[in-house]
């Protein structure tokens, strides 16, 4: 998945359909020249709605669609005709879509399933006929409910891509280029921070025609879950994630303070992600001989820890069978 064709956030403005008027008809006929009311309901107008399209892995197609409209209810008529539904307008998107309101960032839903439809933005409803009013003291109502107006707002929707491993890890950790190592990948790759803006998707070919998905989650920083560094954007993706890999660099001055930090700025996003499966892996382990790794002193406790390096392969096949025996551990 190439960087400018993934789309993970859009805002579009969206309108609903106004529902049609009732009617105020009255039937008339040559035997019955002062028949009763029978004027018809007027109808629903369109609904904006969203379906979830596992087909679809990016919000590319609505980047440059802003508006989105809905039809209009048709106007009631006599003999209790109703109006005709306005059209709907159905937007498909990715599974993992969630619609938020964009003044108070609130979600309202997320797409999750295949085929799962949910109204972004109701039609009006139609209004009611005469036939509707009439009683023992008014058995002639000259009057019929108008429709309501559609409603008009914007709305943002976001991705969260869904992946079997999810890599975390500050910048320049060595995530993109440990993806374009064991798979087919192409991320960015560069010596300085943020080289990767968006997530990338590889496909790690495992033994005996086995594979698994996993995503380049671009870089995070300390108060990433406040939204420094665009942290917010970043961190979504990792809710769909099945196990998350942590990326420390053996040259970093504390590997153990920074495996907390990382796991704090997860907790205080979203304190479900505590319960994930957990992988540490120390990259750039080219840098240090046998006897030096020995001597690091990492006191990560109760998560498998892998020593690998990207650029002399060291580790990678070991790392690929603690994630596989963690994806289908019985606890997935």
């Amino acid at each position: 998945m190439s960087n400018p064709n993934f789309v993970d956030y859009v805002k579009i403005h969206c309108t609903s359909g106004k529902g049609g008027a009732g009617s105020a008809h009255f039937f008339r006929s040559r035997n019955n020249p002062r028949g009763g009311p029978d004027g018809g309901d007027g109808g629903r107008g369109g609904h904006v709605i969203l379906k979830g399209n596992s087909q679809l892995w990016t919000l590319l197609h609505l980047k440059y669609r802003k508006h989105v409209k809905a039809g209009n209810g048709g106007n009631g008529a006599g003999q209790l005709k109703s109006g005709a539904f306005g059209e709907d307008k159905i937007i498909e998107v990715p599974l993992g879509t969630v619609a938020r309101n964009p003044e108070t960032g609130e979600m309202e839903f997320e797409i999750t399933k295949e085929g799962e439809t949910r109204i972004l933005l109701a039609g009006g409803r139609g209004g009611l006929g005469n036939d509707h009013f009439k009683s023992a003291t008014n058995q002639a109502p000259h009057y019929a409910q108008p429709g309501e107006p559609g409603e008009e707002e914007w709305k943002i929707l976001e991705l969260k891509i869904l992946a079997d491993v999810g890599l975390v890890g500050f910048p320049n950790a060595g995530k993109s280029t440990f993806l374009s190592v064991v798979s087919a990948a192409k991320p960015k790759i560069a010596d300085y921070p943020f080289t990767t803006l968006t997530p990338n998707l590889g496909i790690v070919k495992y033994r005996e025609y086995k594979s698994f998905v996993i995503a380049d989650i671009p870089g995070i920083i300390e108060g990433a879950h406040e939204g420094k560094g665009l942290g917010l954007r970043f961190l979504r993706h990792i809710e769909r994630n099945s196990s998350l890999l942590f990326m420390i660099p053996v040259d970093t001055k504390d590997i153990n303070q920074e495996y907390e930090v990382l796991l704090g700025e997860l907790e205080q996003y979203n304190r479900e992600l505590m319960d994930k499966s957990r992988i540490v892996a120390i990259t750039k382990c080219d840098m240090l001989d046998d006897e030096l790794l020995q001597q690091l002193d990492i006191t990560i406790s109760g998560v498998p820890v892998v020593y690998i390096s990207s650029v002399s392969g060291k580790g990678i096949d070991e790392l690929k069978d603690v994630i596989w025996k963690e994806l289908n551990s019985e606890s997935f």
